[in-house]
């Protein structure tokens, strides 16, 4: 599979991927794209004890924080230049969701479209907004 085909993905440039094919093995530790977030510090977990819940949702603290740190950069990139996700950007944001937990939601999509290109070994291809 030749990992080209999916630095198609906006926001996604060599650092991100070389980072992406070592810490993953070559996209062969993770079964699902779910637990492949997880570990990259995207996915959020309530804060809880017992049955009370109390504060913010926060992240794992056994992710890759170099990795999280690359999918920040690219999800801001994301927004500024993929009209798809600046307009989710838009939305969340106007429904009142802090900037921080809407901006986790965008750092997700790239895995997502990273993880649907190698387990369908097709190119990624961009959607154009109508």
């Amino acid at each position: 599979m030749h990992h080209t085909n999916w630095l198609q993905v906006v926001g996604i440039g060599f650092a991100t991927a070389v980072h992406f094919i070592i810490s993953t093995e070559n996209f062969t530790r993770f079964s699902d794209v779910r637990k492949m977030i997880c570990y990259c510090g995207v996915a959020p977990f309530k804060h809880e004890s017992g049955t009370s819940i109390r504060g913010r949702s926060k992240v794992s603290h056994l992710a890759n924080k170099k990795l999280k740190t690359l999918l920040t950069m690219a999800a801001i990139f994301a927004v500024r230049f993929d009209p798809e996700l600046k307009l989710k950007y838009e939305q969340k944001v106007s429904e009142g969701k802090p900037k921080m937990s809407v901006l986790n939601i965008i750092r997700a999509k790239p895995i997502q479209r990273i993880f649907a290109v190698i387990k369908r070994q097709t190119v990624y291809e961009r959607r154009i907004a109508a």
